[in-house]
């Protein structure tokens, strides 16, 4: 368990500083999705991110944003995976963790997640145009830390749970 929560840690701190370069993150979305001439759609998946970048980013700067929202998706989708194998494997958190899945899944489409107060990255962005193009993508990796953030709480609460109640 101390294993999963410096994890989240180490990658609550990349992802800082890639909240530190949103407005550098936004503006390489638009310069590779002009390059492909895909601007009608709004950025809607992590392959798409990766598309743009591997195929339409000629840019280093560009290049190093997205590399870093890929990363930390990566790190993140890693996560998932040593969650299922500490999990209590109750409902809840068997639940928890489906959600944190099937948000990273490579081909799910985010273009209807909105980040919520505490998270301002969604007001961040200007025009409404912006918001439609890029608030899923901006409010992917927040939901998904706050999601394994409610993991750890929970799962915590369940092991003292048991502990208190003689079952560990």
């Amino acid at each position: 368990m101390d294993e999963v929560v410096a994890t989240l840690r180490k990658i609550e701190e990349k992802y800082k500083l890639f909240q530190q370069q949103q407005f550098t993150f936004i503006r390489a979305l638009e310069r590779t999705r002009e390059e492909a001439h895909d601007l009608i759609k709004p950025v809607s998946s992590i392959v798409q991110v990766r598309c743009y970048k591997d195929h339409h980013c000629y840019n280093s700067r560009d290049r190093h944003v997205l590399n870093m929202f890929i990363s930390i998706c990566n790190d993140l989708h890693n996560l998932c995976h040593k969650l299922e194998k500490v999990h209590p494997g109750d409902r809840e958190s068997n639940s928890l963790v489906g959600k944190c899945k099937e948000l990273l899944n490579d081909s799910n489409d985010f273009t209807a997640l909105r980040a919520t107060y505490p998270h301002g990255v969604v007001n961040y962005l200007s025009l409404a145009e912006a918001t439609d193009c890029y608030a899923g993508v901006v409010s992917l990796i927040p939901i998904v830390i706050d999601t394994m953030r409610q993991w750890i709480t929970y799962t915590n609460q369940n092991l003292l749970q048991n502990v208190s109640h003689g079952h560990a």
